[in-house]
């Protein structure tokens, strides 16, 4: 993410800064500017990213940024992880003491060369995701994204339309996806035509749509989710992204998206909040996603989650195992109930007792991708998923 404590777009680097200096750097530039999306503190000062190194002294470098950033200051200037940053810990280390494997900009800066190695799958697509991310935002700058908003139809109701149709099926609402490949299995459907996908999954039932935009690993693309959203499909529209950036956001809601999803395993709960509070501003849902039980209980403390994804695969090794979600749901379920909390299942899911067996575990609705896609009429895969016709 475009964060408090990290920041690609680096200009001026202060070498282990101070507790002062640190404070100084996050606080020196705040001034109160109009936007068009809401008035808010608008900052102009952030940090470059920490490179991971094999010093054992494990230096940081920090820096200040040109990027435009939106702060409350007590909720977020004065949050833990600032104090944290502020007492000399590093991002990364930020992120561990909140059960975050994945560590982030620890590509080596050139022409040192070296460096780091992904220790998983999910951690060299975010690595690649923020070398991505850099060059996109270089090519067009968030205010040129912002004035593609201006003029972006309205968004619609992802929330609303999964619980519709919840209560007109009696199963879980189904989010379909709109997905050539992935990384464990490889090309899942060679044929492949996102809108007429789509409109098929519409016609026969789906409630939303996700559809992917990673390009490097999932042979999706933002252009898929643009060319979708102006083909007349009603179904809201999921950005299925690695999102690590503001940037990100914005995007997805210049390309048509109604929705996006964020990774709780990736980003710290400050950049959650932060995220979450951008998706307000932009009118986009976010489906925050969880894989584990301690990430279940960091967002469960954030004000503000309406919906949240049980992720059964694990995207550091991708194993699946379908029981994950009722693991997580069991000593939970009541806290879900009470802040009025959209469960979406994930994964694994293939036939109508998968389906069942998430339902009663406490999932109102469902992300299923590989099942459907492989099929050679996805129509009548949603069928055989549900078994019965939902489009009813």
């Amino acid at each position: 993410m475009e964060s408090l404590l990290a920041n690609p777009s680096a200009k001026l680097s202060i070498s282990n800064p101070s507790f002062t200096s640190r404070r100084a750097i996050l606080t020196e530039s705040l001034h109160f500017a109009p936007r068009y999306f809401s008035n808010s503190i608008r900052m102009t000062s952030g940090l470059s990213p920490l490179r991971c190194t094999n010093s054992p002294e494990d230096k940081e470098i920090s820096s200040v940024a040109s990027a435009m950033y939106e702060y409350q200051t007590d909720e977020f200037i004065n949050a833990k992880e600032v104090r944290e940053w502020e007492s000399g810990k590093s991002i990364n280390q930020i992120a561990a003491n909140q059960g975050i494997t994945i560590r982030r900009s620890c590509r080596p800066a050139p022409p040192a060369g070296g460096g780091m190695v992904p220790r998983n799958i999910l951690e060299q697509i975010i690595w690649d995701k923020e070398v991505e991310v850099t060059q996109f935002k270089q090519r067009m700058p968030r205010k040129n994204v912002e004035h593609l908003i201006k003029d972006a139809s309205p968004t619609r109701d992802f929330i609303r339309a999964l619980k519709d149709s919840y209560l007109r099926t009696g199963v879980p609402a189904l989010i379909a996806e709109v997905k050539k490949a992935s990384p464990s299995r490889g090309i899942l459907r060679e044929n492949f035509d996102p809108v007429e996908i789509a409109r098929t999954y519409e016609q026969n039932g789906a409630a939303c749509l996700s559809i992917l935009t990673d390009t490097k690993y999932f042979q999706g693309s933002f252009e898929n989710l643009e060319k979708v959203r102006k083909a007349g499909i009603k179904c809201p529209l999921l950005c299925k992204e690695f999102i690590i950036d503001l940037w990100q956001i914005y995007y997805a809601r210049a390309k048509g998206a109604d929705a996006v999803l964020l990774i709780a395993g990736v980003l710290p709960d400050i950049d959650i909040k932060y995220m979450l509070k951008t998706c307000r501003e932009l009118g986009l849902t976010a489906l925050i996603e969880v894989y584990n039980e301690r990430e279940l209980d960091r967002v469960l403390k954030i004000n503000g989650v309406q919906l949240i994804g049980i992720n059964n695969r694990n995207l550091e090794n991708f194993v699946v195992d379908i029981s994950n979600t009722q693991k997580l749901l069991e000593n939970r379920i009541q806290v879900i109930k009470d802040k009025d909390i959209t469960v979406v299942g994930e994964s694994g899911l293939f036939t109508p007792d998968d389906v069942k067996f998430v339902h009663d575990s406490g999932v109102k609705a469902v992300l299923v991708g590989e099942s459907l896609i492989k099929q050679e009429d996805p129509g009548l895969a949603i069928r055989g998923l549900f078994g019965k016709d939902i489009s009813k």
